[in-house]
């Protein structure tokens, strides 16, 4: 349910906010449904590398890999698949921690 949470909402907000709108769905995400620490940090994780593996694909496709090779050209990368591992690793990094960070700070105001 977190996942799909997450992984439904980002690419929507994503298409009118910056980049960042992530971390604060994953935060707020994790926050109102995780159930663990784990759960929280690979329900971030996994949602927005496989968003912004399709984008990113997606993109390559359409611009026929001009666009990534040029990019990745940039960054001294062998490969463009590379940039777009790259890219979604560190993207899945933001929405991970921030997910996991909902997390904990819901754990301050959960009494036992």
């Amino acid at each position: 349910m977190l996942f799909l949470l997450i992984a439904l909402l980002s690419p929507v907000l994503q298409f009118f906010l910056p980049w960042w709108i992530i971390a604060i769905i994953a935060f707020g995400a994790a926050y109102w449904k995780a159930s663990s620490a784990t759960t929280a940090f690979l329900s971030g994780f996994l949602a927005i590398v496989v968003v912004w593996v399709i984008k990113a694909l997606f993109t390559h496709i359409q611009t026929e890999g001009i666009l990534t090779a040029r990019i990745a050209e940039l960054f001294f990368l062998p490969s463009p698949i590379l940039l777009i591992a790259i890219t979604a690793f560190i993207g899945g990094l933001v929405g991970g921690m921030a997910a996991l960070s909902g997390y904990f700070v819901k754990q301050l105001f959960v009494k036992e």
